[in-house]
């Protein structure tokens, strides 16, 4: 139990993808047919909207003051209603209501950064209340009526075999974590991310412009959690209205369990990968077993809480 302590504390994303690959070969124990190439391109190709879903969930959590991001599910729901809306079903359209949907979804999010950074709304209160915009906006703009059609392209594009039998998302998966590495990793931005992450007075002191780096977060944590939702579009080729609500607390949940602190000022997206990874296959494997719905959420809350006790933290939420 140390050892994994120690490994959990040291590199908790190696130990998030080692954890999918126990859990993927004990799905044999439960399941013969589990383990099977199909199965793990299946389960990749789960664990991508989840991952693609949390990627702005990510960028907020690592931003510090207690950061998480409760419009997400709502931003999802609406970009995919947008898209679904918009296009029409009308391949020439689908640019442009992707343009649309993902402006929304960047608008809602600086909205978020602005409340928390200039009037001082704790980021749980404000993302919450905007949720709840989101949601009213939705009923009242739709009556409840969904018209619209899924673009035939998208279904090709994100659902279906694109190269050497690999599905769509997981290889615009791959992509947004290529760009994600890259924003982190070799950017002032995301110098500055961490830089807030762990203390916004001495960020500020070094000359970092927090409160913009902050609305951008929020930003792009909007945006991402949009395309997410044009992209979940095109696997369930339909809407309703909480298309994106089952992905909320996943989506912090894979962030979580992938090493990024809730503090903020460490973490990674590849860390958050690996954790989309475990709840996939932790979900799956719950229903293999054929468990009631009620016996699964039982279940993967113990599970959760076991992983976050092993990961040790080194900080606590509030300091």
């Amino acid at each position: 139990m140390n050892a994994i302590k120690r490994l959990a504390q040291v590199n908790p994303p190696l130990l998030a993808l080692l954890l999918a690959i126990i859990l993927f070969f004990a799905g044999g124990l439960i399941n013969p047919n589990f383990v099977n190439t199909n199965q793990a391109v299946n389960i990749v190709r789960l664990a991508a909207f989840l991952g693609i879903i949390a990627a702005g969930q990510t960028l907020v959590i690592i931003s510090g003051n207690e950061g998480i991001d409760l419009s997400v599910g709502g931003v999802v729901t609406l970009a995919a209603i947008l898209v679904y809306r918009i296009s029409g079903g009308d391949n020439a359209l689908l640019l442009p209501a992707l343009a649309i949907a993902l402006g929304a979804g960047a608008l809602i999010g600086a909205i978020n950064g602005l409340g928390v950074i200039a009037i001082g709304i704790p980021p749980l209160v404000m993302t919450l209340g905007m949720a709840g915009v989101i949601q009213g906006t939705i009923l009242v703009v739709t009556q409840g009526q969904l018209i619209g059609a899924t673009p035939p392209i998208m279904a090709s594009a994100i659902s279906e075999p694109l190269l050497l039998g690999i599905p769509g998302v997981i290889i615009i998966w791959i992509l947004l974590s290529l760009i994600m590495w890259l924003v982190l990793e070799r950017t002032t931005y995301g110098k500055n991310l961490f830089a807030i992450g762990v203390n916004r007075t001495t960020a500020r002191l070094s000359g970092v412009r927090v409160p913009l780096v902050v609305v951008a977060t929020y930003a792009l944590s909007g945006m991402l959690s949009a395309f997410g939702g044009f992209v979940l579009l095109g696997f369930t080729r339909t809407v309703f209205l909480n298309l994106g609500q089952p992905y909320l607390f996943p989506s912090i949940a894979a962030v979580v369990v992938g090493g990024t602190v809730l503090a903020g000022g460490k973490g990674s997206y590849f860390g958050t990968m690996s954790g989309a990874l475990v709840l996939t296959l932790i979900q799956s494997l719950l229903t293999a077993a054929q468990l009631q719905e009620a016996f699964q959420l039982m279940v993967l809350g113990v599970i959760l809480l076991a992983l976050l006790s092993i990961y040790g933290r080194q900080r606590k939420l509030r300091q």
